[in-house]
């Protein structure tokens, strides 16, 4: 983890995969599938992302393989992955993780997840969740809005840029606004 408790790209590689596995147990090839899926849906091919093994979890002990054979060797397509006790720990430290600004690629990726797992946490970790992710789109609203008061100034009311910033303004505002309806208990 970066110093912030916010994930690196192989923590959130890590994070999809646990998360997966906590869900069911899936093939080596299908784990590897959907986590490739999920996060290219998010923030498209990154090489970060993609380049992260899956099979680390198993020689670090937080995913078992169903006859894996030697230790070291690399995992068969068909081989049947499950999380382990300590996968399930460090799936629960990985999702509880904060959330880092300013909100590029990976940190949207890092969201997703939380809420495409959030169904995992019991209630009170779902609603800190909830206010970790508010925390920190308000930091996001502070430092454009920041921007956007300079950039209006120097340009003696607005330009393009002003009028982008507007706009990115009211996504961030619409998102607070969004994760505030979410029940105390929603877990989706």
């Amino acid at each position: 983890m970066y110093p912030d408790h916010s994930l690196m790209p192989k923590e959130a590689v890590h994070l999809a995969a646990l998360g997966i596995l906590a869900e069911g147990a899936r093939t080596y090839a299908d784990l590897a599938a959907d986590v490739r899926d999920f996060t290219s849906h998010v923030m498209g091919p990154n090489l970060d992302i993609m380049g992260t093994s899956i099979q680390l979890l198993s020689f670090e002990g937080l995913i078992a393989a169903e006859a894996a054979g030697q230790p070291g060797r690399v995992l068969p397509p068909d081989t049947l992955l499950t999380i382990t006790e300590a996968g399930r720990a460090e799936l629960e430290t990985l999702l509880l993780a904060s959330v880092r600004t300013p909100f590029n690629d990976l940190n949207k990726l890092v969201v997703a997840l939380k809420m495409r797992l959030l169904h995992l946490l019991d209630d009170d970790q779902r609603r800190t969740q909830v206010e970790v992710i508010t925390t920190a789109l308000r930091g996001e609203l502070a430092r454009l809005a920041s921007l956007r008061a300079k950039r209006a100034a120097e340009s003696a009311g607005g330009d393009a840029l002003v009028r982008w910033l507007d706009h990115d303004l009211a996504q961030i505002e619409d998102s607070i606004r969004w994760f505030a309806t979410l029940a105390p208990g929603a877990s989706e």
